[in-house]
Parts: structure tokens; C-alpha cells; sequence
């Protein structure tokens, strides 16, 4: 079935949206009903006692917090993960009081109040943080909803035994409203290391330290996929409901969520001999057809990838065309010599990431990963965001 963007390749509509696709020359559809699916299906996997989580951060992996936290709470979420203070205060506005929103990063000196004040929900990681937020709740009677994050063998954020073992002898923790005690898996991505089930115990030990009545949380995305021993009370998904593979050694069982197309400036056939882009890295050893694509660097395609990545005709998925030559700042170079002298307009889209340009295998190729690529998406694409209904 030939879907929305597949029109663009050889029939372009005078149309507004159009229009503003050619005018970024780059554009990204934000698949809202596969990131619904998504979450449905770590909801399901996850079990019925189980609350999901979404971590939204990083403006919800580089898709537009706006309106990816609007469509999760849609469907069902209630609980939120930002990164810092800045981006819970962004993401209060966007959603109803009653989504908790978490920040990762804890309280920074000062902000204690604001915090709380704004509903936010701080994750507190070290000593320090617990004693300002249990100092501001002691001085402040208020509402003190917070969680715990315990270091289990990663070494970033967290409560070390020592530390813990401290604020049990002090009782930073009286008169708190902890609603989790946390940690993070650093080789969940791998179901064969055993580190994962060693953090898993050491979380169950640091647990037991603390009141045993406490809820708790471990896995994120690919920790799902671990096994019920590893869900406990709350999940925090991110990369999966982008569409990313949470189970890199299986087919990925979650649905694209992003399609990220490129515009044709303009292609032309070269001789032998003749070079594309700085550095003249590429150099033709036949003739070739040679586009030039809206998209570079500046949009989060890395300088890296000539020679590396490649490029599709959404309704010819079947021929790849090689990126080649150095990626600028605001252009790429594609070789499309494998389509002849097949006609293709000016504004034409190429597929760079989508249905037939997994985002992790582009990352694989890169020798990167996904979340690095979504990230790094650049601000000056054109969005369309899909969603059958609210």
C-alpha cells in the first residue's frame, strides 16, 4: 500500500503543506498512533499490577515533547521522566495535575521550592538532595512526593550502600511521601550479561535496607524484556515508545515511529574522474547520477556517513542508494545511478530514516545508537505529526 509520503515521489500537490515541506527542504512524520501502540504493547508485556511510565526527556527524545506527553497521557500515562528542573517546568503546562512528573536529575541547589510549587516530582540521588528536599519539606509542611534512586552498580546517579546506611541513621527519609525506590540497569540491551541480574540483587539488597513497604522501579525499555523479576511496580520506558529496538538481538517488536525524508535540491550525471563534496573524498569511477539532498549535518545527519548510510525512494524500496562523499553542514550527496534516467522532480523525498531505513540499523552503521540520532534531530525540518484520533 502506498502510504502519505509515498505520494511525494512522483506527484508533488500544490498544497500549503507542500509548500512548507520544500521550504525545509527536510521533513519528519511523528507517527502519534504508533507511539500509542507502543506504549499498549509495553503496558501489556509489563502486566496488569504494573505502572508504565514514559521517559520524555531530551523534548521526548527529539520529537516534540508538545505533542508526544499530550498523546501518551491519551493513552494512559500518568507518570513522566524528564531529565532536569528546566524540563519539567516546560512539560507542567502541556499535561493535567494528576501526571506526576519525575525529574531525573534530582533538585539543583535552590530550586527545592519551585519544585513543589509547580508539582514536580524530584528523583533525589544523593545525600545531598535528600537532605535540601527533607529540609524544605521539614520547614515547608506541603505535599513531598518524591522518589529514591539507589546506585546498584552503574556509578551515576544514586545512593551508594554507605550512603543509605546514613540516611537511615539520621531518618532523612521521616515524613517523606516516597512513592518509588529506583535504579537503572547499565546492560539491560544485553539479555546474556550477567551483570543485569547482578544489579537486579543488588537493588533487592540496598532495598532491604530501607522500609520494605516502599514500591519500586529497575527496568526501563529493554529491562522489560527481561523478565518479570525485573518489573516490580513501576516501568520506565523511552527508547522502545520512539520505536527503537529494545531487544538488539531480536527482530524489534515495536513500530516505526519515525520517517525522516529528505528533499531533492537538484541530481545531475558526472563523468569519471569527477569528485563530489569537500575533500573530494567521493570520486566517480563511472558515470553517475549524483543528487543533492536538503539535509546535513546542521540536522543531526552525521558528517560521517558518506560512504556509510544509504537512501530510498519510499515507493522503491528495494533499490538503496549509497550516500556518498562528505556530509555538509546543509546538504548530502546520493548516488542514484541504480535508477537510470527514471524522471524525478525537484523536492523529490528520499527516505533516511522509516519503514525501510530502521533507525538502528542506520545507527549500527554509524557505530552508534538510535538515541544518539533522535537526539541530535536538528529544529529545522518540517513536522507532520499523524494521529487518527485523541
Amino acid at each position: 500500500m502506498i502510504g502519505r509520503f509515498e505520494t511525494l515521489m512522483t506527484s508533488l500537490p500544490d498544497t500549503a503543506e507542500y509548500e512548507a515541506r520544500q521550504r525545509a527542504g527536510g521533513w519528519l512524520r511523528i507517527d502519534l498512533d504508533a507511539l500509542k501502540h507502543n506504549y499498549s504493547l509495553l503496558k501489556s508485556l509489563a502486566g496488569p499490577n504494573v505502572t508504565v511510565g514514559a521517559a520524555v526527556k531530551a523534548d521526548a527524545y527529539g520529537l516534540g515533547v508538545e505533542r508526544v506527553a499530550p498523546a501518551l497521557y491519551r493513552a494512559g500515562c500518568r507518570r513522566f521522566f524528564v531529565a532536569t528542573v528546566e524540563e519539567g517546568l516546560r512539560l507542567r503546562p502541556l499535561l493535567p495535575q494528576d501526571a506526576a512528573l519525575c525529574v531525573l536529575n534530582g533538585p539543583t541547589p535552590g530550586s527545592e521550592a519551585l519544585i513543589r510549587a509547580q508539582n514536580l516530582t524530584p528523583v533525589l540521588n544523593s545525600l545531598d538532595q535528600l537532605r535540601r528536599w527533607a529540609a524544605l519539606c521539614l520547614a515547608e509542611p506541603g505535599p513531598t512526593s518524591c522518589l529514591v534512586q539507589l546506585d546498584s552498580g552503574m556509578s551515576r546517579f544514586g545512593l551508594s550502600e554507605a550512603d543509605i546506611d546514613v540516611a537511615v541513621a539520621d531518618n532523612l527519609l521521616a515524613g517523606l511521601d516516597v512513592s518509588h525506590v529506583m535504579s537503572h540497569l547499565a546492560c539491560a540491551d544485553d539479555a546474556s550479561s550477567p551483570r543485569n541480574e547482578g544489579q537486579r540483587l543488588r537493588f533487592e539488597a540496598l532495598r532491604r535496607k530501607l522500609p520494605s513497604s516502599l514500591p519500586a522501579s529497575l527496568a526501563a525499555s529493554s529491562g522489560i524484556f527481561l523478565g518479570e523479576a525485573y518489573h516490580f511496580d513501576l516501568v520506565r520506558p523511552g527508547y522502545a515508545l520512539y520505536g527503537g529496538n529494545p531487544t538488539p538481538d531480536r527482530p524489534n517488536p515495536m513500530r516505526a515511529v519515525v520517517t525522516l525524508l529528505a528533499g531533492m535540491v537538484q541530481d545531475r550525471w558526472i563523468p569519471p574522474g569527477v569528485a563530489v563534496g569537500y575533500s573530494a573524498r567521493f570520486v566517480a569511477e563511472a558515470p553517475t547520477r549524483i543528487a543533492t539532498l536538503s539535509v546535513g549535518y546542521a540536522d543531526g545527519f552525521h558528517r560521517r556517513a558518506g560512504g556509510l548510510a544509504s537512501a530510498v525512494l519510499p515507493d522503491s524500496p528495494d533499490i538503496a542508494l549509497p550516500v556518498v562523499g562528505r556530509i555538509s553542514m546543509d546538504c548530502m550527496a546520493l548516488d542514484l545511478t541504480a535508477l537510470g534516467d527514471r524522471p524525478l522532480p525537484p523536492g523529490t523525498g528520499f527516505e533516511l530514516i522509516g519503514p525501510h531505513r530502521p533507525l538502528d540499523d542506520l545507527a549500527a552503521a554509524l557505530d552508534t545508537i538510535g538515541y544518539e540520532l533522535l537526539t541530535g534531530l536538528g529544529t529545522r525540518f518540517h513536522r507532520e505529526y499523524i494521529e487518527s484520533s485523541s
